[in-house]
């Protein structure tokens, strides 16, 4: 079940995500451990954010006759902003097997908390597939934002988001930037700290998940 509190963010409300996210934030979370939370985490966020994603009806077959089935009208692909969003596309790909993954490289300039672009690599004929943009901190916002706009730049035009804790001036920053764009994440804190990194947050994920 989601909740959605500001314009175009869906808080993900579950018991089970709530847990998962109360431990990915304890600082004593060893890194393997981290690694397993937050891909679980993005199995469920990633449910909830692809309730738009249209299926045609088709049959299927059973061992005792035939029933109603589902088949996507257009393929899925999972876009990771690097480098912590790989774990998310890893622990989405656990439970969709059959989507293609695009990259996209960026980091933040500590000085302006700009975006600093370094890498793009996406599959062919992305423009006819329904993208999933993947990272686990929403932060300031600007990082996802100048992601989608990478995307749309390619064609894309049908684009949901996933993470797993957002800011509420991050998911604000986004959607003013990305209206079309819905947001899904499985925490929402209030601020910011004077570096741009959520707090209370959960620190830096990439650095959580690689043990850097």
């Amino acid at each position: 079940m989601t909740e959605q509190r500001i314009p175009g963010f869906y808080l993900v409300r579950h018991p089970v995500a709530r847990l998962k996210v109360s431990a990915l934030r304890d600082k004593t979370t060893p890194p393997a451990e981290f690694r397993r939370l937050l891909q679980e985490l993005a199995r469920i966020v990633a449910y909830e954010a692809l309730q738009n994603y249209e299926t045609l009806p088709t049959e299927v077959l059973t061992p005792l006759g035939s029933a109603e089935g589902a088949h996507p009208v257009r393929p899925l692909v999972l876009v990771p902003i690097l480098r912590a969003g790989l774990a998310m596309a890893e622990g989405i790909l656990q439970m969709l097997p059959s989507s293609s993954v695009g990259h996209i490289g960026m980091f933040r300039n500590e000085d302006t908390l700009e975006p600093v672009h370094y890498y793009l690599r996406l599959p062919p004929r992305i423009e006819d597939a329904h993208v999933l943009l993947l990272d686990p901190m929403l932060a300031t916002g600007n990082s996802l934002a100048a992601a989608a706009s990478k995307l749309k730049a390619a064609g894309v035009s049908r684009i949901s988001c996933a993470c797993i804790i957002a800011s509420i001036p991050g998911a604000k920053r986004l959607h003013t930037a990305h209206p079309d764009m819905p947001i899904y994440g499985a925490a929402l804190d209030d601020e910011l700290d004077a570096r741009g990194y959520i707090t209370p947050g959960l620190g830096d994920a990439g650095d959580r998940l690689f043990g850097t």
